[in-house]
């Protein structure tokens, strides 16, 4: 392995459990190092820091896999592996659910890597040059621990264009037919596609916060915007609510919705497709409301530069929100942005209740859940933000 060195003070956030180091903390980026190679890391007076990922190309130089020198060769993956199997199954009982997050990327020691379980098929993610490089090997340990009816690689994110790397997704074992499922989770079945559903087939971090939704919708009427394939919504018709209102831009999203939706037994729901500003200006121009309110929204900036716009986006759609929730309902809304912070967050919705003469209280708050770990040395591994607030006139 090649060798790279931290410049003076510039170890200690790793020394306290952070796992990157970024460009401009080391002493130099050597072009002759492939990205995604293996190197070994030292301090700037030659303490050992650990062996990691490098790449030349991207903010994040080195991502920091051992602290004792290991190569991710097949027993490092496979430990690893094991490791993160071993909290899951204790977290999620099989009688709750055969869908889970497997591995997340710092949060379980393989810095850059996703993988998902639905039931008998996986899907991957890798955000890191290194992770990419390791792909193949990450599938053939997947292959021999689990025997899985299916493997796809969702490489998709925009994020992997920040670390040089092409777009695309492959499925590398079984066949497209394979690629759906039937997944379950406490009381409710989803059919999914892990080739042609969003992100890696389904949204999973939402799970705990669909819970919560339940609780509070019993006779109400619904409205779920971002709806993609019906988690909110089937959750809160799980739940008691009376009609559902079901919105997302993509027409597929919405048929999985409704597939979905019988495959539950469910009525009393609606589907409507477009883009949700204007679904929500239409809404409010046809004098709708609704006594619960669920804003679900992708992430609005995959970059800090941009994080003025996307508190400008998340204010204004919970205006629309709070236009649109009935006095005595509730606003169940949410943040993926990594970059923005709860305080922010938080900050924006108390902006948007003062614009629209509302007052809220804050009755559920919920991040991630705990297949989706957050690694407490690392802040930047939180990212999923939930609130629920009860909606009365000022």
């Amino acid at each position: 392995m090649h060798s790279l060195y931290l410049k003076p003070k510039e170890h200690r956030r790793l020394f306290k459990g952070h796992l990157w180091s970024f460009s401009n903390e080391l002493q130099s980026l050597p072009k002759d190092i492939a990205a995604g190679e293996t190197v070994k890391l030292y301090t700037h007076d030659n303490k050992f820091v650990g062996s990691g990922f490098y790449n030349p190309h991207s903010l994040i130089a080195f991502r920091l896999l051992s602290r004792t020198g290991e190569i991710p060769d097949r027993d490092f993956f496979r430990e690893k592996i094991l490791k993160a199997l071993d909290l899951r199954v204790k977290i999620y009982p099989e009688s709750d659910t055969n869908a889970f997050r497997l591995v997340h990327g710092e949060s379980d020691g393989l810095p850059g890597l996703v993988v998902d379980r639905f039931n008998t098929a996986y899907a991957l993610q890798a955000f890191s040059a290194g992770m990419d490089r390791h792909l193949p090997l990450v599938c053939d340990v997947l292959t021999d621990l689990f025997q899985p009816s299916s493997i796809v690689i969702r490489n998709e994110s925009t994020l992997r264009e920040l670390e040089g790397l092409p777009l695309y997704k492959k499925i590398v074992h079984g066949s497209e037919t394979d690629t759906a499922q039937i997944i379950y989770d406490t009381g409710l079945q989803y059919t999914i596609n892990l080739f042609q559903g969003h992100k890696t087939g389904f949204f999973l971090d939402q799970r705990d916060n669909r819970r919560i939704v339940r609780k509070i919708a019993t006779g109400t009427e619904t409205l779920d915007v971002f709806t993609s394939d019906g988690g909110f919504g089937l959750n809160a018709l799980y739940g008691g609510a009376s009609a559902v209102t079901m919105v997302d831009i993509s027409h597929e999203a919405l048929q999985r919705a409704e597939e979905n939706a019988t495959r539950n037994k469910l009525s009393n729901y609606s589907l409507i497709q477009g883009d949700a500003f204007e679904v929500m200006n239409r809404l409010i121009k046809d004098k709708k409301s609704y006594d619960l309110v669920i804003l679900d929204p992708p992430s609005f900036t995959k970059s800090r530069k941009n994080l003025p716009s996307a508190l400008h986006a998340y204010k204004k759609l919970n205006k629309l929100g709070l236009q649109l929730v009935r006095n005595g309902g509730f606003l169940a809304t949410a943040s993926c942005s990594h970059h923005v912070s709860e305080e922010d967050f938080l900050g924006v919705i108390r902006q948007a209740s003062f614009s629209e003469k509302k007052q809220l209280r804050l009755v559920f708050r919920n991040s991630q859940p705990a297949d989706h770990p957050v690694l407490l040395s690392m802040p930047e591994t939180h990212y999923l933000k939930f609130a629920c607030f009860y909606v009365s006139e000022m």
